[in-house]
């Protein structure tokens, strides 16, 4: 769990500096430099004398892996035609899904056939194999404008967007929604492996496949967008993750199955409309922007891993449930009545 946390923690570092540093200097330079740096490291891993190496190790892996999530976005907003970003986004969070499953499933199957060591040398391979691939294929920057102020101004321009309300409400969806996203996966396997299921690690791998749902919601909420608002879409895609919150409270492995399946859908939905919403919504520092939601989603990661642990001790799997499905719902009344609140003051 440590080696997790560290991650997650060089993760959000790598969002700020990188985001930062993306408005000054360009995008495709950072996805490209956080491709082979992530890849060269997940070589040298295996190799590590000991466990306070690898910890150190995937702290700076979390921070190489910041490159591609700090810049893609902003990239694809920039470099997209208007009319087609929210399902080129769409598209990206889609792959997320898929690499968070393939991830979790194969590499899962790989480290207990093989090693963990083995595992990693495979990621490694593939990753080597897209490096080639974006140093080929992904078009230069064409649209990009670098930041010509000073590093002061600069610096400012990056922290702005914490000062708009409407960018601090999306942020805060990005923590509520991986809070409750990643609370449920978190505290599913101990459900599972308790009475009366009594599954085996192996068999609740499988439930990872749920993801696969992602997938199919991600873009088909990009497709949406041409038809509806954005926040209509985003609005349906937090119910229908609540509704799949609600789905996995029934004991049956069928219902909890469909569950996830509505979970994986309407969270992938929301973020990917989130995502976009924040990049579209920034007139400039759109690298600062996306990183800055990146970091509060990421955010949500560590606190549904850790805070939800006196739920789980004290109300099982129903408190889990009860918080998971309830805190999205929740959050979206509570800043629309204070949103309606304010428009009606300046009325």
């Amino acid at each position: 769990s440590l080696s997790m946390s560290l991650t997650t923690v060089g993760l959000i570092a790598g969002l700020i500096v990188i985001g930062f540093l993306s408005d000054q200097h360009g995008r495709t330079i950072f996805i490209k430099l956080s491709i082979i740096t992530t890849v060269f490291l997940l070589f040298i891993i295996p190799l590590a004398p000991s466990f306070i190496w690898i910890v150190l190790l995937r702290f700076l892996q979390g921070f190489t892996m910041a490159g591609v999530a700090g810049a893609a976005i902003a990239y694809i907003t920039e470099e997209i035609d208007s009319r087609y970003v929210a399902f080129a986004t769409a598209l990206y969070i889609a792959a997320n899904s898929a690499g968070g499953m393939a991830g979790r499933f194969l590499m899962g199957a790989l480290a207990e056939g093989k090693s963990w060591e083995f595992a990693f040398i495979i990621l490694g391979v593939f990753g080597l194999i897209i490096f080639i691939y974006a140093l080929a294929a992904l078009p230069a920057s064409k649209r990009f404008e670098a930041l010509s102020g000073s590093f002061r101004d600069d610096l400012a321009g990056f922290f702005v967007h914490l000062k708009k309300p409407a960018m601090l409400v999306m942020f805060g969806l990005g923590i509520v929604l991986q809070f409750s996203f990643t609370g449920m996966w978190t505290y599913l396997p101990f459900h599972l492996i308790n009475p009366p299921y009594d599954l085996t690690l192996g068999q609740i791998a499988f439930f990872y496949l749920a993801y696969s749902f992602g997938i199919i919601g991600a873009p088909l909420a990009g497709w949406l967008t041409s038809k509806y608002t954005l926040r209509s879409v985003r609005v349906t895609g937090i119910f229908v993750l609540s509704i799949g919150m609600v789905i996995v409270f029934f004991p049956s492995l069928w219902a909890i199955s469909i569950g996830l399946a509505v979970i994986c859908f309407g969270f992938f939905t929301t973020h990917s409309i989130a995502a976009t919403t924040v990049a579209q919504s920034a007139a400039h520092h759109k690298g600062s922007a996306s990183s800055l939601y990146l970091v509060s989603y990421y955010i949500g990661v560590s606190a549904g891993t850790t805070f939800l642990s006196p739920i789980w001790e004290a109300f099982a799997w129903q408190g889990i449930v009860a918080v998971t499905a309830s805190l999205p719902i929740l959050y979206y009344v509570a800043t629309t009545v204070v949103q309606n609140r304010k428009k009606a003051h300046h009325v």
